[in-house]
């Protein structure tokens, strides 16, 4: 065998013989592994076993320790319980001593009660023979009086029944003469109670109205466009609207005439219209105008439901309440006819809320009294009389259209609500301002009263309040004494009474004034 042969077969023994020391030094090793694992098995259960037992004495612990505090709070509980029994205990026998005092206390007063009841009886027992008693003795005196006067008892109770009824009616008579003279003397101061109250409770606004309203412009330039070749567009505009035109030289200005103020209103408004849109011919006029006039129609409507809901009055026609809203664009004397309407409606309510009727009723018949002056057409009939044929025509009861009627005394007045319209359609239209000759007379007599008090000597100032009622005289001490100052107001007063013509009595105050001014310094 040569060498390599050999090296080859020592390799292999020896890697044999390797082989085996490692799988013999392996089995010690594994064996020594199981030893130790058998050692920290075994240690691990002791300590598991050690662990086990502590946490059961830990726990043992905490079961006492909680059922010792359990039994504490039990313990609180049985005590708060205890006390809460012996508490009710108490006042239970509080209330037992409470019910013994009062049927002791209830028993004495049941003691008193029969003693009082004995003592009633008693006094009854008394009384019963005293009446007795009383009785004969009032027989016996009505015996004696029967023999000495000859008559019977019921024949002196028929005489004194018939002189008592004598008396009275004499007495009865007094009283209603009384009553009456009284009644008479008061009831004229009463009916001007009430109207000076109802006048008090009503404040309108003064409405005054022309017959020519003016129209506005820009520059004058806009009136050659009015006018029109040779005047076609003012002839149109004033056939359409049936207003009278003025153009003249006022500035910037053109005057609209007509008495029928729904036409001026209409021309005004279709005015405005045609120089806005600066189209101006006869053919944009006639529409412009037929444009405005249904315009002013719905208005006049809605006028007319606006002025019956503010009233509060209900169920009108609608034909009445176009009429309403026509009165609108008319005036009487200067005032506005549906200011005038409406104030106669309040005052007629207030009126009729005095005297104790119906004011619903009355501010109809009070919206209502002047609606004959807006006739969509003309006619000579009074205009109360048209008015109460429209309110009869429209289902107006009849109350309602009496007073319209005889509110002018064209007709009958036939119930209470025709003097009440009647009255207060008088104070809405003779009120200072209402209307224009009014205002200008009662002007006119408060300067006549203010003069006369001029007139007298030592007179410094003079003032008419209270519309005309009252006149104060301020007077220049140092002219007019003391006994002078009454004097000079009896003087004025016969002065105003020969002189001037006025409705009810005008007060004459003069007052006298001293004054004693010093300075310190």
């Amino acid at each position: 065998m040569d060498n390599t042969t050999l090296l080859v077969i020592a390799v292999v023994v020896g890697l044999v013989i390797g082989f085996a020391i490692a799988k013999f030094l392996e089995k010690g090793k594994a064996s020594k592994m199981i030893s130790s694992a058998k050692k920290e098995a075994s240690s691990i259960v002791k300590n598991a076993k050690r662990e086990a037992e502590n946490i059961k004495k830990d726990k043992i612990f905490q079961a006492k320790e909680k059922f010792l505090e359990l039994k504490a709070e039990h313990e609180k509980v049985i005590i708060s319980k205890d006390k809460k029994i012996a508490e009710a205990e108490k006042r239970t026998r509080d209330k037992e001593s409470q019910v013994t005092g009062e049927l002791n206390k209830n028993k004495k007063l049941n003691d008193a009660l029969e003693e009082k009841i004995k003592d009633y009886d008693y006094r009854i027992d008394f009384l019963d023979k005293k009446k007795s008693e009383v009785d004969k003795l009032h027989k016996s005196q009505v015996e004696q009086l029967e023999v000495i006067s000859g008559l019977s008892a019921d024949e002196a109770k028929d005489q004194l029944i018939e002189s008592l009824k004598t008396d009275a009616k004499s007495d009865a008579m007094a009283y209603i003469q009384n009553t009456m003279e009284e009644a008479k003397l008061t009831a004229q101061q009463e009916a001007k109670k009430v109207i000076v109250n109802t006048i008090q409770r009503i404040g309108t606004e003064e409405a005054v109205e022309n017959c020519v309203s003016v129209f506005n412009l820009e520059s004058d330039d806009v009136k050659g466009r009015i006018i029109g070749r040779e005047g076609r567009n003012i002839r149109a505009l004033e056939s359409a609207t049936g207003v009278e035109i003025i153009v003249d030289d006022t500035p910037e200005a053109i005057i609209l005439s007509c008495f029928d103020s729904v036409r001026r209103e209409i021309a005004r408004l279709s005015l405005h219209k045609l120089v806005m849109d600066g189209r101006i011919h006869p053919a944009r006029i006639e529409e412009v105008v037929q444009k405005t006039t249904k315009q002013i129609e719905e208005e006049i409507i809605e006028v007319g439901k606006r002025t019956v809901i503010d009233l509060g009055i209900h169920g009108l026609h609608p034909e009445l309440i176009k009429a309403i809203g026509r009165m609108k664009y008319r005036s009487s004397y200067g005032q506005n006819l549906l200011q005038h309407s409406r104030e106669v409606a309040k005052l007629c309510g207030v009126m009729a809320a005095e005297l104790g009727l119906n004011p619903k009723l009355a501010k109809r018949a009070g919206l209502l009294h002047d609606i004959g002056k807006v006739p969509e057409t003309e006619t000579e009939m009074p205009h109360a009389v048209l008015g109460m044929e429209w309110a009869e025509k429209y289902g107006e009861k009849p109350d309602v259209c009496n007073a319209i009627g005889a509110h002018h005394d064209e007709v009958e007045m036939k119930s209470l609500l025709a003097p009440i319209v009647q009255v207060c359609d008088a104070i809405s239209g003779a009120r200072p301002g209402a209307r224009r000759q009014v205002l200008d007379s009662y002007i006119q007599r408060l300067k006549d009263l203010e003069n006369i008090a001029f007139g007298f000597t030592g007179v410094k100032k003079a003032y008419a309040i209270q519309a005309g009622r009252e006149l104060r005289v301020i007077v220049e001490s140092e002219k007019v004494s003391d006994e002078k100052a009454a004097e000079l107001s009896f003087e004025i007063s016969q002065k105003i009474q020969t002189d001037m013509t006025y409705p009810g009595q005008v007060k004459i105050t003069v007052i006298r004034e001293t004054r004693a001014v010093n300075v310190a310094k």
